[in-house]
């Protein structure tokens, strides 16, 4: 009798503990799921995500982003916090890499190993670099498909595999096509007022650029900030790749091959007559005026110097020259700004989806809250609007559900690596120029597909010579090509000269063959 009691109070403790167990592990699927409508919510000590992952530990995330600190992000940042901690249980602080010396900084980060969990990252932004040495989390499909949801079923899978790195994911990319070709932003009032030609080629911004030189007193026709660290002229991406319809492999090398050119044969762009010409040109500008003799040392933000009546124009992103056209209307209506197309008719390149998106560190201890976080920015509509266009009445209005006009301190909340989590449920201004959408338009028609479109560089067996190349670069070409140098010839040999010196010849042949075996492997 005594062993059928223990036998019975042995299975009574049983059920009861299993039942605990199932009650814990979250038998309730209704609520609380990691992307359930209250989503993601912590209602209580022992709360839970649908798929298991423990939200009853608040978590305190730590992010790296790139650009300025906004004056009003503390602000922000105190609402985003509210949302995380309701939705998934989790605070998040970040740190700005300011534009000034980030290219320093970001490597230091991880050299140092220090202590964050997620970070902005492009592939003009360390990518490709960390995800080889290690600094990033190698993201798996069964990670992505329990922590963000969400954003596994809006990602065109096509955009995965153009973030992988040796067959390995290490980035979760912004979910947002962009054609990655410059424009150039001009004073629209300053060519009438010399009676120049529309600008639309290289000649005509010539014109341009050494007119106002000549007859604009204390003013910079062309603005750069080269003391940042970019290896190129501001304008290279225009008058060299664009005009000549290349494709540099990697901005951090000379070495570039032609679009059209099917077996992908690589060159050094500084050792053609192209470039040639293109130094000519520049020097012209340079003799002419068209910008300061310092501009080498410049770390100034050119857009605030063309908003201050400073600088006559710059070169970015139709994106981004559109923004800025939008906000000169409604900041500086005294002044007439356009967006213009040096290269109207050349092939358009589309972004890959590496242009912009978010890495975990390799380190982190807060990998699964720190997935569920970047599905929120992607695709929580709330997050999203907050974290992209501040705070509604303050910092924008919406319009509709798919538009936005600025507040009154928008300026107080912009500039810096939010588009680390463009996605679908990016808004539109309102004020974004006619002009530039048609622009767009008749780019989307141009772009162009080619073969080693997702062909990504491993300079891991030539890491020294890309580092003196690059010095290289730095050194004897930017001086080059802001015509600082008074004999071109002279000045060319010396690039050519001390590029060999650097080892551009290794590094071509290595590359050339990583891009023969990629070229064999999708035949």
């Amino acid at each position: 009798m005594k062993l059928k009691n223990k036998r019975f109070t042995f299975l009574l403790a049983m059920v009861l503990v299993i039942s605990t167990f199932l009650s814990a592990c979250g038998g309730d699927k209704g609520g609380g799921g990691a992307d359930s409508g209250n989503a993601n919510g912590a209602t209580g000590a022992n709360s839970q995500a649908s798929d298991g992952a423990d939200l009853s530990k608040e978590v305190k995330l730590k992010m790296l982003l790139v650009g300025g600190k906004p004056a009003d992000y503390d602000e922000v940042s105190g609402e985003l916090n509210k949302l995380l901690k309701e939705k998934i249980n989790a605070t998040v602080e970040t740190e700005f890499l300011d534009w000034a010396d980030w290219t320093q900084k970001y490597p230091l980060k991880f050299a140092a190993n220090e202590d964050f969990d997620l970070v902005y990252t492009a592939n003009w932004a360390f990518y490709n670099d960390q995800a080889r040495k290690g600094g990033f989390l190698e993201l798996t499909e069964d990670m992505l498909k329990t922590y963000m949801p969400k954003t596994w079923e809006a990602m065109p899978q096509v955009s995965w595999e153009q973030a992988k790195v040796d067959g390995k994911l290490y980035m979760v990319p912004n979910n947002n096509q962009e054609v990655t070709d410059k424009v150039v932003f001009i004073r629209e009032d300053l060519r009438k007022k010399y009676n120049l030609e529309p600008i639309n080629s290289p000649e005509t911004y010539a014109a341009y650029v050494k007119t106002v030189g000549a007859n604009e007193k204390g003013f910079n026709a062309f603005g750069a900030k080269p003391a940042d660290g970019w290896k190129w002229h501001e304008l290279d991406q225009i008058l060299l790749e664009q005009q000549n319809e290349w494709n540099l492999v990697d901005y951090s090398i000379p070495l570039a091959y032609k679009l059209a050119d099917e077996k992908g044969q690589v060159f050094n762009v500084y050792d053609t007559p192209e470039f040639k010409q293109l130094i000519a040109y520049y020097k012209d500008l340079a003799d002419n005026k068209a910008w300061s003799k310092n501009i080498v040392s410049n770390k100034n933000d050119v857009w605030q110097d063309i908003k201050a009546g400073k600088t006559g124009s710059y070169a970015h992103t139709l994106g981004t020259l559109g923004a800025n056209l939008a906000e000169m209307r409604r900041d500086k209506p005294e002044f007439e700004g356009a967006i213009v197309d040096l290269t109207p008719d050349k092939k358009k390149i589309g972004a890959i989806s590496t242009q912009n998106g978010m890495a975990i560190h390799a380190t982190s201890k807060n990998v699964e809250r720190s997935l569920m976080l970047l599905d929120l920015l992607q695709n929580d509509k709330e997050i999203h609007d907050l974290t992209m266009y501040g705070i509604v009445g303050k910092h924008y209005e919406p319009v509709g559900d798919d538009k936005y006009k600025a507040g009154p301190s928008a300026a107080n909340y912009t500039g810096f690596s939010n588009w680390g989590w463009n996605s679908l449920l990016n808004r539109t201004d309102a004020s974004y120029p006619v002009e530039a959408d048609e622009i767009l338009k008749a780019w989307q028609e141009k772009v162009y597909h080619f073969p080693l479109e997702t062909f990504v560089f491993d300079d891991s067996k030539v890491k020294n010579e890309v580092a003196n190349v690059g010095n290289v670069m730095l050194r004897y070409a930017i001086p080059l090509e802001y015509g600082l140098i008074n004999d071109l010839d002279k000045g060319h040999a010396e690039l050519i000269k001390q590029l060999k010196s650097a080892g551009i010849d290794k590094i071509q042949q290595e590359l050339q063959s990583q891009i023969d075996a990629f070229l064999a492997a999708q035949k």
